[in-house]
């Protein structure tokens, strides 16, 4: 079984699916939504330009499918999502392609059918089922960070100004969840001024953070 690649993004076939050329050999791979915005920190600072992707293997009979995510504690979170019924993979690479792993479980652990149910592809009856499946599970889910996560909090309020949305635009075409993006354009606004800031300088200073 395949368990982690490391290599080269050689072609994005879709929103969701890669190939990574892993020593001359062209792995399909299917991640989350986002995934690659949130690695791209880590693929700049490689002289190789090369990502590393912890790898779900699914073995059926007729096809060997390979899940990628950006950390170990996604992808076990991936599995346990997997063991619960009437979710398969499509469904669960949605979830944490939108939510991250510790808002997951802040969601469980409250009850949230509301925050679940904004998840694409996650309907009342399903957010009911995840709450009941995963509230003896929240410890599991809460292995470890995933990339751009940060500690469960209340709403954040993103400062006001064209330069805070242009940003947090440029953020959300780069795949990163909306609690990631707000967070993001609030640190760097407590930091300074933002309309002073030219808009690449403020996309690398959010990368960074968001990279930790």
């Amino acid at each position: 079984m395949i368990g982690r690649l490391h290599g080269r993004l050689v072609e994005e076939i879709d929103a969701s699916t890669i190939v990574l050329d892993v020593s001359g050999v062209g792995y399909e791979v299917t991640l989350p939504l986002g995934t690659l915005g949130r690695l791209s920190a880590a693929r700049e600072a490689s002289e190789e330009g090369a990502i590393t992707l912890s790898i779900h293997t699914n073995v059926r009979e007729d096809a060997l499918e390979l899940y990628g995510f950006a950390s170990s504690a996604e992808r076990a979170v991936f599995r346990v999502l997997l063991g619960i019924p009437n979710v398969g993979p499509k469904l669960a690479l949605s979830i944490l392609g939108f939510i991250a792993i510790d808002e997951l479980a802040t969601s469980v652990t409250r009850g949230d059918t509301a925050k679940l149910t904004a998840i694409p592809g996650v309907g009342k009856k399903t957010a009911q089922r995840l709450v009941l499946e995963l509230k003896d599970k929240v410890d599991a889910l809460r292995i470890g960070p995933s990339v751009g996560a940060a500690a469960p909090a209340g709403p954040v309020a993103r400062p006001a100004g064209d330069r805070a949305e242009v940003l947090t635009s440029a953020l959300a075409r780069m795949g990163f969840r909306p609690g990631e993006v707000d967070r993001a354009v609030a640190a760097l606004g407590a930091q300074g001024d933002l309309e002073a800031t030219p808009l690449p300088d403020l996309v690398r200073q959010a990368l960074a953070l968001l990279s930790r």
